[in-house]
């Protein structure tokens, strides 16, 4: 998950701990980080779930997993060891999956094989920094480490198949379940997807473990979520010896490129562009034949996402045509891929907010500000109705207090059984969600 630091701290340095009720999530749990749901909205269905996700073996078999993964940490396209530790508990569960999916990725299936089919979402891959946690369990990867939990979310999402799997007498789905590659390059969904994945899905859900809210904490919110990312790289052309100047044309650009947000777009419709990037020449009295500009752009609406990269190009190829250069503009590198906004469904999302209310309590689901760090779960939502959650772990104790991308990063285990039960809950009660108004 892309989530620049100062852009957290910004939306959710505010967040407290909330109260929780009077009946215990972890039922077999009696310490201090036990954590509970409404009595009011108890069920036969959810008390198995929650039963299950917390019994004491459950959670021994997921920080098991996720302690593996985490030790042996792998980037995108390279989750060669975890993919096979995916597969092989789902042998051991008798889980059928495909595989390999966009590279390294596993796709399973549980459930009759008929319809509706609902997706649950993983992401995998690890990022190239060095850990500076020091702990029994540390990355064993110079260089490499899970420091965006998707240690965990693998670790939940097998926790959840476990769950369906004891309850296959009471899903009235099919679940699919998708182990995705390469989240942090923000191209895994989008191969995940066009391996047809997707195909007949009638609702997605993801979910990200994140510092921000207190352990047992649920927030997410309707629409316009997460903002979406892009990267942009113009080369302009000139010729130094006819005076043809590509500085020049840089230049204006670049101040140029500054105006489409100050004196283009609504004020209240946040929008972002940076020009990060300029290379030109190496003497100091000769015009290049070329220079380079790049930089970023980020939007929350579908509409001003594509705007803003549509007038990006539009300003750098007029404005190196007034100095008569030429320019191409590059978008969708490689290295910097084009993520659009994540939005979540209003309708999926009111099925998400009863679910998480039914696992953790009305009182501890929140509705979460929009932010602008980004998540290639936003592709999902491009193609099938869904909904993306943060699910809080922050916990002083614990250490789980710094943000995504940062070497300390932390995670509190104690998370892991909500996260699947979340998992497993959606999946359980869509069927029966989905005959009442919010479908």
């Amino acid at each position: 998950m892309d989530s620049p630091r100062h852009v957290l701290l910004f939306f959710f340095f505010f967040l407290v701990p909330t109260c929780f009720s009077n009946e215990c999530l972890c039922s077999n749990q009696t310490s201090s980080n036990s954590y509970y749901y409404s009595s009011s909205s108890s069920s036969s269905l959810q008390d198995e779930i929650v039963e299950l996700a917390n019994r004491a073996s459950m959670l021994k078999w997921m920080k098991r997993i996720r302690r593996e993964i985490h030790e042996h940490p792998e980037v995108a396209y390279e989750e060669f060891n975890t993919s096979a530790l995916i597969r092989h508990e789902l042998d051991q569960l008798g889980v059928s999956y495909q595989w390999p999916v966009a590279n390294t990725g596993v796709v399973a299936k549980i459930g009759s094989g008929d319809p509706p089919f609902i997706a649950l979402r993983a992401d995998m891959d690890a990022l190239p920094i060095q850990e500076l946690v020091d702990w029994e369990h540390k990355s064993k990867v110079d260089g490499k480490m899970h420091a965006c939990a998707h240690d965990a979310h693998v670790a939940m999402l097998l926790g959840a198949a476990k769950i369906l799997q004891e309850m296959k007498d009471k899903l009235l789905a099919t679940v699919i379940l998708i182990f995705q590659p390469a989240e942090e390059r923000g191209t895994g969904a989008r191969d995940i997807i066009a391996e047809k994945v997707l195909e007949d899905v009638a609702a997605v859900f993801g979910l990200h473990l994140v510092p921000e809210y207190p352990l047992g904490v649920v927030a997410s919110r309707p629409g316009e979520f997460l903002a979406g990312c892009g990267s942009f790289k113009a080369n302009i052309n000139g010729k130094g010896g006819a005076c043809l100047d590509p500085v020049l044309a840089a230049s204006t650009s670049v101040i140029s490129l500054q105006n489409i947000v100050s004196r283009e777009t609504d004020p209240l419709d946040s929008q972002v562009l940076s020009v990060a990037m300029v290379n030109a020449g190496s003497s100091l009295d000769i015009i290049p034949d070329s220079a380079t500009i790049g930089g970023t752009y980020r939007a929350f609406s579908r509409k001003s996402f594509y705007w803003l990269k549509k007038r990006i190009e539009e300003v750098i190829i007029a404005q190196a045509e007034v100095h008569r250069c030429s320019a191409e503009v590059i978008f969708n590198g490689d290295e910097h891929p084009t993520i659009p906004p994540t939005r979540n469904d209003e309708r999926i999302y009111e099925v998400v907010r009863e679910v998480s209310g039914m696992i953790v309590g009305k009182e501890n689901t929140e509705v979460a500000p929009v932010f602008t760090g980004s998540e290639d779960f936003a592709f999902y939502l491009e193609k099938v109705p869904g909904a993306f959650v943060l699910v809080g772990m922050r916990n002083d104790e614990t250490g789980s207090i710094h943000p995504a991308h940062s070497p300390y990063y932390v995670v509190d285990e104690d998370a892991l059984p909500i996260g699947a039960a979340l998992h497993a809950a959606f999946a359980l009660s869509f069927h029966s969600y989905s005959t009442n108004s919010y479908i």
